[in-house]
């Protein structure tokens, strides 16, 4: 288990960004809460990093060494916006928590939501630990709806405690449950192999309890992520043997099985997708699988290779 202090020493350097420029945004397509596939344009917002150290995190890559100035959050949605083609809903990605006064300064909520009156939905994210009043003076500034992702990872007791999140399943149930109680949807990141769990059999069972569990909680969607290298400290857990990367199979399969609960909309992240296949000649017609049926929500036939006997 590695603490704060040896997760950051192990860092590679951060990338260069603009505090008043978005690092990147998007288009894309997702099966909304009513079952109708909305637009959704996406946007990752430059800001300070995350108070939370998790020991799995790389998205400190693209954050502030210093708090978000009033202004230059609003500057970057409209940038983003200006470019992006209509949607029904938005997604603000800030690589860490939206009710973080020094990620998103107060001062900014009214002007965000007058820039995203037009929505039907925002989804933001945000630590479980996070959801207090702040989520709803935000709330009565929005047109639309208003979702929010938190990071739940595992419910498995002996690892998610190795993690440095600092929360407890107790903590991200408390959170679902102030939100549905004050009529804000709530979804859930989950990861497939996170460190400290290396049994294959076990990556598949415990991503699957998490989603049941998290399900159980309230939350309308789930997003199972595939848990990569690339943050130095992952690395390090890899060498030592206590973190095995995913497999396109692994994924597969949690995928299926989760997509048979009731009660919320299941996604799996095809980010960098790319770096957990074993096999080039199926690796396309696999990922566009898995995008139908993020699209759908509907398993559809594996594909048969014949290259890696699949």
């Amino acid at each position: 288990m590695l603490d704060t202090s040896e997760i950051i020493d192990l860092r590679p350097p951060r990338n260069k960004v603009r505090p008043d420029r978005p690092y990147h945004f998007l288009h894309e397509q997702e099966r909304g809460p009513d079952g109708a596939l909305k637009e959704v344009n996406t946007i990752f917002l430059t800001n300070s990093e995350c108070p939370f150290k998790c020991v799995m995190c790389d998205l400190w890559k693209n954050t502030l060494t210093e708090p978000v100035q009033p202004g230059h959050i609003p500057d970057q949605i409209s940038y983003a916006l200006r470019r992006l083609p209509q949607a029904s809903a938005v997604k603000l990605y800030n690589n860490g928590n939206f009710f973080d006064r020094k990620a998103v300064p107060p001062e900014d909520y009214e002007a965000i939501g007058e820039l995203l009156s037009g929505y039907e939905r925002l989804i933001i994210e945000n630590h479980p630990k996070l959801c207090g009043p702040g989520c709803l003076s935000f709330q009565q500034l929005l047109g639309g709806r208003l979702e929010i992702a938190m990071g739940l990872e595992t419910i498995h007791p002996e690892v998610l405690p190795k993690l440095n999140k600092q929360v407890t399943t107790e903590n991200f149930a408390e959170a679902a449950s102030f939100l549905a109680q004050n009529d804000i949807d709530a979804r859930a990141f989950i990861l497939l192999n996170p460190p400290f769990l290396t049994d294959p059999e076990e990556h598949i069972a415990w991503a699957v309890k998490s989603v049941e569990f998290a399900l159980h909680c309230g939350v309308s969607a789930c997003s199972i992520i595939p848990t990569r290298t690339g943050n130095g400290a992952m690395e390090k857990l890899q060498q030592e043997g206590h973190y095995v990367p995913p497999t396109i199979a692994a994924l597969e399969q949690a995928f299926e099985q989760a997509l048979r609960f009731d009660g919320g909309r299941i996604f799996v992240d095809l980010w960098d997708l790319k770096r957990f296949s074993e096999c080039n000649h199926c690796f396309e017609e696999r990922k566009q699988r898995l995008e139908k049926m993020n699209r759908e929500q509907r398993i559809y036939p594996p594909v048969s290779c014949i290259q890696c006997c699949e």
